[in-house]
């Protein structure tokens, strides 16, 4: 049985019209993240990640203020949860593209779910999602290579660009580990919330960090890699294709507790 989930439309229950359009047309972004005692980590990149997408996709914002408004009230009083905020324009459609105008909100609260893995095969594929800058709706691209990956054997699916360089995985960044050096790969990839919030608490770990393309030809020569996300801040990756790492428990924490220790921010 499917966990039950709350859904409201600008803070209204959701319509069967407003779900309608949701079905059929994939036009809008969204962003996702676990609530804890009414406070989220790296809610600041979540909102910019939102206003963003808004003002390219739609030409206007609803607002920081409105934002977490209907997030808070989408949360009501529950102690823990997840929230995944998107936004749509039912004006927005296959025969009529051209509304310019704030976007609707729709909030969908559910239980959080479970981390991507504890560890990970990944298998590289030549795939460029669609305007990667953004976490945008259209997902048929990821969830086929995804399925691709799995009925290869492996575990999720590793995204490589046209000129041969790694840029970020089906659901999720990656992260090399060279010594005490994290190198992110530089492509045209989604920023993670996850990853910056990493970023952010490197130093206090003792670690330095670089963004560098990384050709697939290149990831033999690295100590090790993780992956994270809203719902893994950190997971070891075991292999890409051949290629085989063993995970270090040492370092691996040391990138945990520089995502653990930026402090979760109010969402009201």
């Amino acid at each position: 049985m499917e966990p039950p989930v709350d859904i409201l439309i600008d803070g209204l229950p959701a319509t069967p019209a407003d779900l309608a359009h949701q079905a059929l047309v994939n036009y809008g972004a969204y962003t996702s993240f676990r609530v804890e005692a009414g406070a989220v980590r790296g809610l600041d990149l979540h909102l910019a990640r939102l206003e963003q997408a808004a003002v390219e996709l739609f030409g206007d914002s609803p607002g920081e203020d409105e934002l977490r408004r209907l997030m808070a009230l989408a949360v009501g009083g529950r102690d823990a949860c997840w929230l995944r905020v998107s936004l749509f324009s039912p004006e927005i459609g296959h025969r009529a593209p051209s509304f310019v105008g704030r976007p609707r909100v729709m909030t969908v609260v559910s239980p959080a779910p479970p981390p991507l893995a504890t560890s990970a095969r990944v298998m590289s594929l030549p795939y460029e999602r669609e305007a990667p800058h953004l976490k945008h709706l259209a997902t048929l691209g990821l969830i086929h290579a995804r399925r691709a990956a799995r009925a290869a054997g492996f575990d999720d699916a590793l995204f490589v660009d046209r000129n041969g360089c790694v840029s970020e995985g089906a659901l999720w960044n990656i992260g090399f580990v060279q010594g005490d050096r994290i190198v992110w790969p530089q492509a045209s990839m989604l920023a993670g919330v996850a990853q910056a919030l990493i970023q952010r608490g490197l130093a206090r770990e003792g670690l330095v960090s670089e963004r560098r393309p990384v050709a697939l030809s290149d990831v033999a020569a690295f100590d090790g890699a993780f992956l994270c996300n809203s719902a893994t801040p950190v997971c070891p990756i075991t292999a890409v294709d051949a290629v085989v790492f063993q995970p270090d428990p040492a370092i691996l924490t040391r990138i945990a507790q520089a995502w653990t220790a930026q402090p979760p921010q109010i969402l009201g």
